[in-house]
C-alpha cells in the first residue's frame, strides 16, 4: 500500500521496444549484511551503493537501536560505527522489521547471543510467517523466543547469557536460516558448525571472511559445511556493494519478451548462489551476455545485456536449483509464459511461505491473463504462449508482495492487453526505482488511485 495506506493501483501496457541501461539498485542482501556486520565491529564501516529501499532503511534503524552509530552521508553513502561481537545494547522499544523476511531473521540471530531482550514485529505480510526455522536453532544457543501461536511475530527473543556453540544441520534450504544460525555463533565460545543438504546463497560466508572471521567451507557427506570460530574481532570494512541480480531480473526480463528490445544492466551481482535465473533463461534460448567480468569485495559482477528473445522454449528447471533463484521464480514464470510450451519449476515449497504464497499468487495472475498453469504443493507449470502470445487484460492481486506485484507488470508490457495490479505500493521494499527505471527504458507505467 502507499504511505497513507491507500492502495496504489497500477497498470502496465505494451509501448514498443525497451532499450537503454537499467541502473538497478544495490544489491538487498549485501545490503542488510553490510549493515549488521558493520554494527558488530568496533570502529567505523562505510558502504557505498547501499539499498535505500524499506527493507534495508528498517535494518539500518533496528542497528541503531541496538546501539551503533548508523549515519546517511549521500545516496547509498552510509557509515555504521559499530559495538563490537556481543556488545548490543537492548533496545528501548519495539524492532519494527516492516516486510523484511531477511532483516529480521538475521537481526534476531545477531542478538540471540547477547544478554539482551528484543520484540520484534512487522506489516501483515511478515507477521503472517513462521519464525520457527529461526528460533529453533536459535533456542540451542540457549536463546528463548515468545509470539503468538504458530511461531509468527510480534515475538520477543531473551538472548543467551551463557551461550554455547552449535552443530545444526538446515532442515530447508534457506540462507536466512544458515545466516542468523552463524550470526548468532559469533558471540559464542568455540566453533558453531552449519550443514545444508543444498548450497545457499553465501553472502553471509563471505562478508564474515571480509570483516576478519575465520570461516572454514567444505563439501562433506551429508551437504555443504560451514564451520565458524565464534567470538573473533571483526575489523571494520569500507564495502561497495554491487547491484542485485534480482532487481535486475526485472529489466532482463521484460527486454527478453518485450519484440525489439536491448537493455544493459551494469555492474551486477554474480555470485553463483545467485545466479540461477540467468543460467535458466540461457537454457531456454534467451539471448544474454555477460560484458566486463570482474571481481568487487569478494564478490563476481558483470556488466549484463538482454536482447528479446522471441524463440524460447519452456524447460524442466533442475529442482536443485532452486536455493540459488528462490526470489525470481515469479518472474521467471512471466517469462516462461511467453516462450514454447512447457516450463516446469519443482522444488519450490519455499515459494509457499514467502511474502505471499508465491506460487498461488502467480497461478492465479496468469490464469486471469489467459495461462494455463498446473500446480502441486511444491512445484508449478507454466504452458507457455510463445512470444506476444499471452492475452493479458487482467487485475492482478499483488498480496502486498514486491516481486508479485512487478512480475504482472512486467507481463503487461508484452501482453496484448494491458495488465494491471491491485498495489503497486509494497515495490518500494525492495526496488524503490522500479516505475521510473523501468519507464526511462520505455515501457508504459500509470497509476489509478481511483
Amino acid at each position: 500500500m502507499g504511505s497513507h495506506g491507500t492502495p496504489e493501483k497500477m497498470t502496465a501496457q505494451s509501448a514498443g521496444p525497451l532499450t537503454g541501461v537499467a541502473e538497478v539498485p544495490g544489491d538487498k542482501s549485501i545490503s542488510h549484511r553490510a549493515l549488521i556486520l558493520g554494527a558488530l565491529c568496533v570502529g567505523e564501516t562505510r558502504i557505498s551503493g547501499l539499498l535505500e529501499g524499506q527493507d534495508v532503511l528498517d535494518t539500518a534503524r533496528a542497528m541503531a537501536a541496538f546501539g551503533a552509530g548508523v549515519t546517511r552521508h549521500g545516496p547509498g553513502d552510509w557509515s555504521v560505527d559499530g559495538v563490537g561481537v556481543g556488545g548490543f545494547a537492548e533496545p528501548e522499544d519495539v524492532i519494527d522489521c516492516g516486510n523484511s523476511g531477511t532483516g529480521v531473521r538475521l537481526i534476531m540471530g545477531a542478538m540471540a547471543t547477547c544478554p539482551i531482550s528484543a520484540t520484534f514485529t512487522g506489516d501483515a505480510s511478515l507477521r503472517s510467517r513462521p519464525m520457527g526455522r529461526v528460533t529453533d536453532p536459535l533456542a540451542l544457543f540457549g536463546a528463548r523466543a515468545v509470539g503468538r501461536a504458530g511461531g509468527r511475530l510480534p515475538m520477543t527473543i531473551v538472548g543467551a547469557e551463557d551461550p554455547v556453540p552449535v552443530d545444526y544441520a538446515t532442515p530447508v534450504a534457506s540462507a536466512q536460516v544458515k545466516s542468523a544460525v552463524l550470526l548468532a555463533g559469533l558471540n559464542a565460545p568455540g566453533r558453531t558448525v552449519v550443514t545444508e543438504r543444498v548450497a545457499t546463497r553465501d553472502h553471509t560466508e563471505r562478508m564474515l571472511r571480509g570483516f576478519g572471521a575465520e570461516v572454514a567451507v567444505e563439501e562433506v557427506a551429508s551437504g555443504h559445511r560451514i564451520t565458524l570460530t565464534g567470538r573473533p574481532e571483526l575489523k571494520p570494512q569500507v564495502i561497495a556493494v554491487p547491484r542485485d541480480p534480482s532487481s535486475a531480473a526485472f529489466p532482463v526480463c521484460a527486454a527478453l519478451i518485450v519484440p525489439g528490445s536491448d537493455v544493459l544492466v551494469p555492474n551486477i551481482g554474480l555470485n553463483p548462489t545467485r545466479a540461477g535465473l540467468f543460467t535458466t533463461l540461457q537454457e531456454m534460448g534467451a539471448d544474454l551476455s555477460f560484458e566486463n567480468e570482474r571481481e568487487e569485495g569478494g564478490e563476481p559482477v558483470a556488466d549484463l545485456r538482454a536482447r528479446f528473445s522471441p524463440d524460447m522454449k519452456g524447460i524442466a528447471v533442475p529442482p536443485e536449483r532452486a536455493a540459488s533463484m528462490i526470489d525470481e521464480y515469479p518472474i521467471l514464470s512471466v517469462v516462461a509464459a511467453f516462450a514454447e510450451g512447457a516450463t516446469v519449476m519443482a522444488g519450490v515449497h519455499e515459494l509457499r511461505v514467502k511474502e505471499s504464497d508465491r506460487i498461488d499468487a502467480m497461478a492465479t495472475g496468469l490464469r486471469a491473463c489467459g495461462v494455463t498453469v498446473d500446480e502441486t504443493e511444491d512445484s508449478f507449470t507454466v504452458h507457455g504462449q510463445g512470444a506476444g502470445g499471452v492475452p493479458g487484460g487482467a487485475i492482478c492481486a499483488a498480496r502486498l508482495d514486491h516481486r508479485i506485484a512487478m512480475s504482472f507488470l512486467i507481463c503487461g508490457m508484452a501482453a496484448k492487453r494491458p495488465v494491471s495490479v491491485d498495489d503497486a505500493g509494497p515495490i518500494a521494499t525492495s526496488f524503490p526505482i522500479f516505475v521510473p527505471l523501468m519507464t526511462g527504458l520505455g515501457a508504459v507505467l500509470t497509476r489509478d488511485n481511483g
